[in-house]
């Protein structure tokens, strides 16, 4: 009797841990959260003068035995509330319509998802120390490693949950790092495995791999093809990496060809529409805890993706800004909005922030290197790849996944989504499995949901992704 008042103690006290604080009920102009928990707060960083902000979504099936799943967005500099707000959370907002909808794929359906906007400066994440803005790969991954651990302070009802990380683009390098955080630190989480979808990992095979994408989609011809080939031009600009070096002059204005012919081209997605209108230079204002404050409702390419940029000439600057930025730039200032999220910063919240709010250095090394570090460890590992993105494009993940040299275990082959449709083709190796989202961009998440939702949650109950029927592929 006593041991069962001591479990029934127990369990009382983890239902009373949970931060009654932080929980939501409704968001004005997105909806109400009456179907599941939502909370909104801070993960406070131990002896470092930050807070990062987080929202976590608890699962509309089984929160109790369901797996927990982490989302970052990139940049470095990008907020996770992307990914929320407009990718897989339960309320969705479409590009060019500031307007929410019910999300049917989003991905708390069946998993707990925790988003965490990370470093400090980025969205509603903030630091009140200015000597404690600069960051790198490495002090980054540190703060999300304390920041996992605040979180299970918070809910510690999860501890025993399986976990997964999982994010997009510069989250290719935040994802492993944390993963390599947790075994570092024990392995006292239950980590199955990460997930990263078009994310930059290996920046010898990520980062000339637009120019060779964009022949094969026919954005420019093959006169231009072959004199890059002929010069072994390798558009890499990584120091010790460059490829024709001999005939430098000569691929400097091959390349400048090449830019003027994709000038104009979504880079995110090469058929996808740009938002032109949406201007770089056009500012919102917020009265945001009674005082006006002014943001940048646009962006430019270097503020989104920032990792394209790195070592690169100055041509890419012609790169437009298509990222659709007002809707929800303009919707998280909202002061009833921020009042809901329980945000405790008055900064104005951007998409993407610059330099004037986060001092980053990204590492040549990128994050290839903790992938034998993980399948030593035995955490399970998914890229999954939208073929349409000329910012993290297929052929370099797919490059720098061959040269892992790791064995395969399943051979290339479509799998199918609703009405019998190929929503895209996976293989897997020894370790790794690679799932490539057809037809769609670097948000493949957003653009194409059924597809991706599909590979995530079959890789998640490691199922085989290709076995799906379309009934079996919907959730």
């Amino acid at each position: 009797r006593m041991k069962t008042l001591c479990i029934l103690a127990l369990c009382l006290a983890i239902v009373m841990a949970k931060p009654e604080q932080d929980i939501v009920k409704e968001v004005p102009g997105m909806g109400k959260f009456d179907k599941f928990d939502f909370y909104s707060g801070y993960l406070e960083i131990p002896n470092k003068q930050r807070k990062l902000h987080y929202v976590f979504a608890e699962s509309q099936n089984d929160p109790a035995t369901d797996p927990l799943v982490i989302w970052f967005n990139g940049g470095p500099g990008c907020s996770s509330m992307l990914g929320f707000i407009q990718e897989h959370g339960p309320y969705s907002m479409p590009d060019g319509d500031p307007n929410f909808y019910e999300n049917p794929n989003s991905w708390n359906k069946e998993a707990n998802m925790l988003y965490i906007e990370s470093p400090a400066g980025v969205g509603y994440s903030y630091f009140w120390d200015r000597e404690t803005d600069s960051f790198d790969d490495l002090t980054s991954s540190e703060d999300n490693y304390a920041a996992l651990e605040a979180f299970y302070e918070k809910f510690p009802e999860y501890l025993d949950h399986d976990l997964f990380i999982s994010g997009e683009s510069y989250a290719g390098i935040y994802v492993p790092y944390l993963a390599w955080q947790v075994i570092q630190n024990g392995l006292k989480y239950n980590l199955k495995g990460i997930i990263v979808g078009n994310g930059v990992t290996n920046y010898t095979h990520d980062d000339g791999a637009f120019e060779g994408m964009s022949f094969w989609h026919n954005l420019y011809d093959l006169g231009i093809y072959d004199q890059i080939k002929a010069n072994h031009c390798s558009f890499i600009n990584i120091e010790g990496l460059e490829d024709g070096k001999e005939n430098k002059e000569e691929c400097d204005k091959l390349q400048m060809k090449f830019y003027d012919l994709v000038s104009n081209i979504n880079i995110y997605d090469v058929y996808r529409e740009c938002f032109y209108d949406e201007g770089v230079d056009r500012l919102g204002t917020a009265k945001i805890n009674g005082e006006l404050k002014t943001y940048k409702r646009g962006m430019t390419p270097q503020e989104y993706t920032p990792f394209l940029f790195k070592n690169k000439k100055d041509s890419l600057n012609i790169i437009p800004p298509c990222v659709y930025g007002s809707g929800p730039t303009d919707f998280l200032n909202r002061q009833d909005v921020r009042d809901a999220l329980n945000v405790e910063t008055d900064q104005p919240w951007e998409l993407c922030v610059g330099e004037d709010r986060l001092e980053y250095e990204g590492f040549d090394k990128a994050s290839y290197w903790i992938y034998p570090i993980l399948k030593e460890n035995k955490i399970r590992i998914m890229h999954f790849s939208g073929n349409a993105d000329g910012a993290v494009p297929t052929q370099g993940t797919r490059a720098w996944i061959n040269s892992l040299g790791w064995p395969k275990t399943h051979e290339y082959a479509p799998f199918y989504i609703e009405d019998k449709q190929v929503g895209g083709y996976v293989e897997s190796r020894e370790g790794i499995t690679f799932a490539i989202i057809i037809g769609i961009g670097h948000m493949a998440a957003q653009w194409s949901p059924v597809a991706t939702k599909h590979a995530v949650y079959q890789f998640i109950k490691d199922l085989p992704i290709t076995d799906a029927s379309p009934t079996t592929a919907e959730f």
